[in-house]
């Protein structure tokens, strides 16, 4: 697919009320298009009909389905921010539950259908605005993950920067995985299992 900017980019950004609920409604149909008939057979047709909405008025807002795509992920990304991070006990002791929050967050943020999770990750083209904001995530999970770190007294190790790179990539990679297969392991059972590895690299266990 192309990599260029111009084909991923919404045509209209709406500014009134009524263009806005008509966006949301293309981005809730291609949704539920993509998870039920796949990326290949989830034609703008099929989005449009599902939208209740004709096929020219779908092309005012999105030039095609690959723009749609994208703007589905970059929301998914947007709201991926570790919301309870301002809420957590840095009382010694609470690592693991401070762990368990983290990993919890990120399988909330990841509790989408399944099959929508792996058309994103396999049939995404590039685009700016999308590694703009998957850089901006980044930066901004990697902040609050790394004031936990240093505020922590259980935690103990030698980069909290680093470190907190390593565990968002760690949580967000295995997550990201996890949710988009097949079910064959419990949730719990990997939310469990998770934490304890992290766990113990930042208690600093050998």
């Amino acid at each position: 697919m192309p990599t260029g900017n111009r084909r991923l980019e919404p045509r209209r950004k709406p500014r009134q009320v009524r263009a806005e609920l008509t966006r949301e409604r293309i981005l809730t149909a291609a949704a539920h298009v993509f998870a039920d008939h796949g990326y290949a057979a989830g034609t703008t047709n099929r989005i449009a009909e599902r939208a209740r909405i004709s096929i020219g008025s779908l092309y005012q807002y999105f030039p095609n389905k690959d723009a749609i795509l994208a703007e589905l992920l970059i929301r998914h990304v947007d709201r991926g921010t570790w919301t309870g991070a301002d809420e957590l006990d840095f009382s010694p002791g609470t690592l693991e539950t401070t762990v368990r929050a983290l990993v919890r967050d990120a399988i909330d943020n990841h509790d989408d259908d399944p099959q929508l999770l792996r058309v994103m990750i396999e049939e995404l083209p590039a685009s700016r605005e999308l590694r703009d904001t998957m850089d901006r995530h980044g930066k901004l999970r990697t902040a609050q993950v790394r004031d936990v770190l240093l505020r922590h007294p259980d935690v103990h190790v030698g980069d909290a920067g680093v470190a907190a790179d390593l565990i968002l990539f760690t949580v967000e990679i295995n997550t990201h995985r996890f949710m988009a297969a097949p079910r064959t392991v419990p949730v719990e059972t990997f939310e469990n299992e998770l934490v304890a590895m992290v766990t113990r690299y930042l208690r600093g266990d050998q």
